[in-house]
């Protein structure tokens, strides 16, 4: 979860010393960021892992309180809605077998966690959106008990003064066309959030090869085929959040305006224009102000917090989305990648992630970086194209011209992953464990949303409506889940 805040709703008096506090935060940024030291000696790396909870018929299970008790872990949180929560992961450095102890870890901590949740009657699972979800579970009460999430919630439909729009149609003709009087839809979106920490200097260079690499990530990762019931996009998530969270009524997107969920626009030469364009172009959600003087802290040798242009950031949903922080009095910036579904296993996250943190090493060093022959809307359609069909999706890409996203990864940016991995000094056998199984995935056309797709056509076949395809398909899921077996070697029933 987000920065959770005192209030549910704000006064046009708190919002608008909130918004002169945003801009004097801008201004101490920029001045921290010619004069200031940021660490980097060291990059750390970090992992959060959205995760729905189910019951014993794999409906959505809206107890998330329950079960965050039960699990008694500070690394669960909840999430937006009662049957989300959240599992944070330390942040730790990338070099030799870390990711190999990561796995063993965060299988351990999932597994103990899932036994506490079922003493509740919930059981865990990471997939990108939840396929058993229907419109009449967000007409109860579904909202987690956090401020953050009601002020959220009630900011968006009031800015957007009219109910969310959602309309979705997946290549086959299957379609969801729906009012909500709620946001509630967004909460079907779990996600795998990567951070990598980054020097100043670096940080465009490692946004923009993040945002050239991210329409990849999505082909060979997508895990969200379903939604209503329907089969929609391979990565429905991408377009279900930004049509559940959009703030614009039609004519303000005729107009043009910037939606809430951002791909961006450009190429960036500095993390300060992200912020910049943040402060520039998006209004206030969230309004909580704080005592902090930030030039004054900045004048003593102090790290300002800067809470409230942190606070506005974390309501912009750029698909990386820049990060600063502070730990230990020192403050560091970050890389956020959001592009990532939950799932299916950790083994498949985990290998998502060195495919990311590989490929972006190499991509963001390159003599002739990727984006100076690549233009951003071209960037952006591949991204989109991605999101829509998977591993069957076309991609531009310099050099190869519009080319399988499958055969890029091939011929090009796994031996590139490979390299970077070196590059950051990871062990041979995690190299070959992880990127083996995105090697595994290209090679069998094979991820979440493909066997998720045929798992329930199989179910039709032999006479079952859709509904009950769903519910068998997940329970499926869920077993080879906790095998920790990578998708593409999943049977399909």
């Amino acid at each position: 979860m987000g920065t959770e805040v005192s209030a549910q709703s704000y006064t046009r008096e708190q919002r608008q010393r909130y918004r002169e506090k945003v801009r004097q935060n801008l201004d101490v940024f920029e001045r921290m960021l010619t004069r200031s030291s940021f660490e980097f000696d060291r990059p750390m790396t970090g992992l959060e892992i959205e995760l729905n909870l189910v019951d014993e018929q794999q409906q959505p299970h809206f107890h998330n309180k329950d079960v965050l008790e039960a699990i008694a872990d500070p690394d669960f949180q909840t999430e937006l809605a009662r049957y989300n929560i959240e599992l944070n992961v330390p942040p730790r450095p990338l070099p030799g077998d870390a990711a190999i102890e990561l796995e063993h870890d965060l299988r351990a901590s999932l597994n103990a966690a899932d036994r506490a949740a079922k003493e509740v009657g919930s059981t865990i699972v990471a997939i990108g959106i939840l396929p058993t979800i229907m419109p009449e579970h967000y007409e109860g009460d579904w909202i987690s008990e956090n401020n953050r999430y009601t002020a959220l919630n009630d900011s968006i439909v009031l800015a957007r003064g009219e109910d969310v729009y959602l309309d979705i149609e997946g290549p086959t003709g299957e379609r969801v066309a729906t009012y909500c009087t709620s946001i509630a839809p967004e909460s079907a979106c779990t996600s795998v959030q990567l951070h990598l920490q980054v020097a100043p200097h670096d940080f465009a260079n490692h946004w923009n090869a993040a945002q050239a690499l991210s329409s990849v990530q999505l082909a060979l990762a997508a895990n969200s085929p379903f939604f209503f019931g329907k089969r929609l996009h391979a990565e429905t998530r991408i377009e279900l959040f930004s049509q559940s969270t959009d703030t614009r009524p039609v004519e303000l997107k005729n107009q043009g305006v910037r939606p809430r969920v951002f791909f961006g626009e450009r190429w960036i030469t500095s993390i300060f224009d992200l912020f910049e364009e943040n402060v520039r172009y998006f209004p206030t959600l969230l309004a909580e102000v704080t005592d902090e003087d930030p030039m004054a802290k900045l004048e003593a040798g102090i790290a300002p917090e800067l809470a409230e242009l942190r606070l506005h950031n974390g309501t912009v949903y750029r698909w990386n989305r820049p990060i600063y922080d502070i730990v230990g009095g020192t403050p560091h910036l970050r890389v956020e990648n959001r592009v990532l579904p939950a799932g299916p296993t950790i083994a498949d996250v985990l290998a998502n992630a060195a495919f990311y943190y590989g490929a972006v090493r190499v991509l963001a060093s390159a003599e002739r970086p990727v984006w100076t022959k690549m233009s951003f809307a071209a960037c952006e359609d591949n991204f989109h194209r991605a999101a829509r069909d998977g591993l069957d999706a076309r991609v531009y890409w310099p050099g190869f011209g519009e080319v399988p996203a499958d055969e890029l990864v091939l011929r090009h940016l796994l031996p590139m992953a490979h390299e970077g991995l070196r590059a950051w000094g990871v062990s041979d056998a995690v190299r070959e464990r992880f990127l083996g199984i995105i090697e595994g995935r290209a090679t069998s056309g094979v991820n979440g949303a493909e066997w998720q797709t045929r798992a329930v056509a199989h179910f039709e076949a032999e006479g079952h409506d859709r509904r009950e395809s769903l519910r068998l398909m997940l329970e499926r899921y869920t077993r080879h889940m906790a095998g920790n077996e990578p998708v593409h070697t999943w049977p399909v029933p």
